[in-house]
C-alpha cells in the first residue's frame, strides 16, 4: 500500500514563493516517474511537474521558469518550489506516484491561495 502525505500549501501573496512536500511511503515503483498536478476552481486537473526516474524534469507551460520539482530519496520525499506565484496559480495540489502494476496513487490534496 502506499501513501503519500502533501504539505507546504498555504495563503500568500501575488509574487511570494511557498514549497509544498509529499512524504511517500509503502511500496512506490520507482521505475515510473512522480508528479504534481492540480485543481483551479472550475477547471480540470492538470500536470504540472513531472521528475522522470532518470531525473529528467518536464513542467507545464504556464509554470516554466517558476516552479522546481526535486525529489530526497533519502526522506521519500519529493518537493515542489513554487516562486514568483500569481493568482491563476490559486489550486489544490496533488501529488501523484505509480505503485507496482501502475496503480495509480494520489494523495489527500494541498490548498495553495494566491492573493494579488
Amino acid at each position: 500500500q502506499v501513501q503519500l502525505v502533501e504539505s507546504g500549501g498555504g495563503l500568500v501573496q501575488a509574487g511570494g514563493s511557498l514549497r509544498l512536500s509529499c512524504a511517500a511511503s509503502g511500496s512506490i515503483n520507482s521505475r515510473k516517474p512522480m508528479a504534481w498536478y492540480r485543481r483551479a476552481p472550475g477547471k480540470q486537473r492538470e500536470l504540472i511537474a513531472e521528475l522522470t526516474t532518470g531525473s529528467n524534469t518536464n513542467y507545464a507551460d504556464s509554470v516554466k521558469g517558476r516552479f522546481t520539482i526535486s525529489r530526497d530519496n533519502a526522506k521519500n520525499t519529493v518537493y515542489l518550489q513554487m516562486n514568483n506565484l500569481k493568482r491563476e496559480d490559486t489550486a489544490v495540489y496533488y501529488c501523484h506516484a505509480y505503485g507496482w502494476f501502475n496503480i495509480d496513487y494520489w494523495g489527500q490534496g494541498t490548498q495553495v491561495t494566491v492573493s494579488s
